[in-house]
């Protein structure tokens, strides 16, 4: 029987190829040993991780985006959200950025709200989701250019009580939108915001990414 809570477990590697190469992500496989010796071919996305922020307002409405999504076929309801992909970023950097470049805000107070693995089994993608309060619109910042799918993005502020319906709807498909606003929720409900972990909290899933592609790489 494992560990009562997610932990660290890397299986050895006597193959690893790179399939594919794209733009943000790449397609890998490996030859993998089981601990009862059985040799096992994975497949998996190699992506550098994501971060998403449910921004709160006084009136309790979230900030959110209508993004197109070419993959799925749909424009999506979303939060502000980006790439890890710039090399040894502190992801609550990011995350401020991201609100910045998408939403003009600023916000002076930052939690974690809730970390998650977006389909381990086939995909490397670790994400983060913050909640951001005391906001003040500053306009995107200087330098930031707005290209792709951003040009068609647009802005909206939405109840936090209506996002939740149009979850129990399923009205809304966004993974962050869905379990980010789910757990301020619940802490709302149980008056543990406070509670919540501070935005420059551990994360130990990207720590042990991190791990996991030296060993790949190297």
């Amino acid at each position: 029987m494992g560990a009562r809570w997610d932990a660290p477990e890397a299986w050895p590697v006597s193959r690893h190829t790179e399939l594919a190469r794209g733009a943000v992500a790449a397609f890998d496989e490996d030859v993998i040993t089981s601990p009862e010796g059985q040799r096992l071919s994975r497949q998996y996305l190699r992506h550098p991780g994501s971060v998403a922020v449910i921004a709160l307002d006084d009136d309790d409405r979230v900030a959110v985006v209508h993004q197109y999504r070419h993959a799925v076929a749909a424009r999506l309801v979303e939060p502000p959200a980006g790439l890890l992909d710039k090399a040894g970023e502190p992801a609550f950097d990011a995350v401020r950025r991201e609100l910045a470049e998408e939403a003009g805000l600023v916000a002076t107070d930052w939690r974690v709200l809730v970390d998650f693995v977006s389909s381990p089994g086939i995909s490397q993608e670790i994400a983060r989701i913050y909640l951001a309060r005391g906001l003040t619109h500053t306009g995107r910042p200087d330098g930031f250019t707005v290209e792709g799918e951003e040009a068609d993005m647009g802005l909206d502020w939405v109840g936090l009580d209506d996002i939740m319906a149009a979850i129990r709807a399923g009205r809304v498909n966004n993974p962050a939108l869905i379990l980010g606003c789910t757990t301020l929720k619940l802490a709302l409900a149980e008056d543990t915001v406070d509670d919540l972990r501070p935005a420059d909290a551990p994360w130990p899933a990207r720590e042990n990414k991190v791990l996991q592609d030296a060993r790949l790489d190297g």
